[in-house]
């Protein structure tokens, strides 16, 4: 059984349609594929009809945004309840920091002369879609100032540029509690995936872990061996799943469906833990 546990559509920084996500991981043969969107659940009701159409089992998930003494930390929450009224209050109120971080972002680059416009950005990404630093990228990418998203990601609007602004995001041990009020399963991404920029120390997981973190995204693209070897080592020290995805967003990045994958008993712990009635689509 191939699962993978963590894919963006076009609700955030993904290229595809919710639905397209679904089919396009049909087509790579996966048996369960989780929607991760950034801050929203807008993409699920889509997402659980493709999977009932083409018979592939939907974790509905969501990424949530957080930050601890200035360093971005990813946090995967499976199965919550959307209804839940604090995690929901969290997720809007990151989403429109989102908003308003991007205006600030093309403002500054516009007036330095870089061709890019808030009306362009939001025309790219689409109606309803958690605005983010990809979609500017597409804005440059559309303009020509740039080829490519990893292109805009090593320059422009990577942490630390000139044009780079921050926004507003819970801190990770509260998100994990949130998710858990909410009936769901908190496993962070990529936690050591330097490459992206700085990470927390394994001091930040194990307080997460007392507030009830679930696991740890071992097998990403952005871990080193070293980088994964570690993650399994705390996962295991500190009695934690560990999970493996592709962290797919369509043509946005060169992540490829099912090209890190998680085992079926962890997929089957993390639904006993969860509480929220949501469950896997399956068809």
């Amino acid at each position: 059984m191939l699962i993978d546990l963590h894919t963006h559509s076009s609700a955030s920084d993904g290229t595809q349609p919710a639905a397209d996500v679904v089919r396009s991981a049909a087509e790579a043969g996966l048996d369960v594929v989780a929607l991760t969107d950034h801050d929203t659940y807008a993409g699920w009701p889509a997402a659980v009809d493709a999977a009932v159409e083409l018979g592939v089992g939907l974790v509905r998930g969501v990424e949530i945004s957080c930050t601890h003494r200035g360093i971005s930390v990813h946090l995967l929450g499976y199965l919550v309840d959307p209804e839940h009224p604090e995690l929901a209050a969290e997720l809007a109120r990151a989403k429109d920091s989102r908003e308003t971080r991007v205006e600030r972002m093309v403002a500054a680059m516009s007036a330095d002369g870089i061709p890019v416009t808030l009306e362009q950005v939001r025309s790219l990404a689409g109606e309803g879609a958690t605005l983010g630093r990809p979609h500017i990228a597409d804005a440059l990418v559309d303009s020509g100032v740039i080829r490519t998203r990893d292109e805009a990601f090593e320059d422009l609007l990577r942490n630390g540029s000139r044009y780079y602004a921050s926004h507003y995001a819970p801190d990770p041990v509260r998100a994990v509690q949130l998710v858990r009020a909410a009936g769901g399963v908190p496993v962070m991404a990529h936690p050591f995936a330097n490459g992206r920029g700085w990470t927390v120390g394994d001091e930040v997981i194990e307080a997460m872990a007392r507030a009830g973190l679930g696991g740890l995204e071992a097998a990403h693209r952005d871990h080193t061996p070293r980088e994964q070897a570690h993650a399994v080592d705390l996962a295991a020290q500190l009695g934690l799943l560990t999970t493996g995805s592709s962290d797919y967003h369509g043509t946005g990045k060169q992540n490829v469906l099912g090209e890190n994958t998680t085992d079926p008993e962890v997929l089957a712990a993390i639904e006993d833990q969860a509480r929220s009635g949501t469950g896997v689509v399956r068809a």
